[in-house]
């Protein structure tokens, strides 16, 4: 198992769970965001214990995501850990990077 991490703009946040949950075999939806959306706005990236995790569990993978608002700024951390293939550590790694850029 092993763990890709970066952030993202926090307006990418839903896109970027939307977008990975296929790959996993996980169908984020708007349920999902309820919970997720305002969780992480109690968080701070600068504290270990001010992170959010989600699971993602499909029917043959799962990854914890892993999430945390720099506090002040428009940046989200993210950390994907449990990613169990070569082509998901891909597709994590270049999701997390588009959605740092736009």
């Amino acid at each position: 198992m092993t763990e890709v991490a970066g952030w993202i703009w926090q307006h990418n946040l839903r896109s970027l769970l939307e977008l990975l949950s296929p790959y996993v075999g996980y169908d984020f939806d708007g349920t999902d965001w309820d919970t997720v959306g305002p969780a992480v706005a109690e968080t701070d990236d600068e504290r270990a214990d001010r992170w959010y995790s989600y699971p993602l569990v499909g029917d043959t993978l799962e990854v914890e995501v892993r999430l945390a608002r720099s506090v002040g700024g428009e940046e989200v951390s993210v950390a994907v850990h449990g990613i169990a293939t070569a082509e998901l550590e891909l597709r994590a790694d270049t999701l997390l990077a588009v959605f740092a850029h736009g």
